[in-house]
């Protein structure tokens, strides 16, 4: 049986254990000349009431997205990288999981191709050279991830072990908001 497109439920749970449940799942993109995926390996869950989150103080039209209906694409640059994150809850409520990471699984002469280098370590391996190695920047922010060009498809089997830490870049010590595939070597940061 085929995998499956992640359904709005799986995006409608607490975004903690969505963000736990992610790792695993593939990421697919269909481009004209091809199609990459790879499997998620790390993520960062960012919740309401967390300072951290994009949305913390109010809507803009840059995060405008996050408060977009479950399995929405939000797409944002930073400095001269983009990042991915996927919409979780109901629309109107501002939360999201970042995709911090990939292990590159099909289309690797593309990704290769974008991102300029062979080292399929260095293919997806933090949110800036994941985007990078997919082709995501700004027009695919607002896009469906069950029914556009990008999805994330359910998990095959579930990782043997899963580490909880603190989320890259941010300053708050005592929130396990990262999550990671134990001893996966395309994990972004130990």
């Amino acid at each position: 049986m085929p995998p499956r497109v992640l359904s709005e439920e799986f995006y409608l749970q607490d975004t903690l254990k969505a963000a736990r449940q992610m790792l695993g799942c593939m990421l697919v993109r269909r481009m004209d000349d091809g199609i990459v995926a790879g499997k998620i390996v790390e993520t960062e869950a960012y919740i309401s009431g967390d300072p951290a989150n994009h949305a913390f103080r109010r809507k803009t039209e840059r995060n405008a997205a996050m408060f977009g209906p479950p399995g929405t694409a939000y797409v944002y640059r930073i400095h001269q990288s983009y990042c991915l994150n996927a919409v979780t809850q109901p629309e109107g409520i501002a939360e999201a999981i970042l995709i911090r990471a990939v292990e590159p699984v099909d289309g690797l002469e593309l990704m290769s191709r974008a991102r300029g280098t062979g080292d399929i370590r260095l293919l997806a391996r933090g949110p800036g050279r994941l985007c990078q190695a997919f082709a995501i920047d700004t027009d695919l922010n607002r896009s469906c991830l069950r029914t556009g060009v990008l999805r994330i498809l359910a998990a095959a089997d579930k990782p043997r072990e899963i580490v909880a830490t603190t989320r890259v870049g941010v300053k708050d010590r005592d929130s396990k908001y990262r999550f990671y595939i134990a001893d996966n070597r395309f994990v972004s940061k130990r």
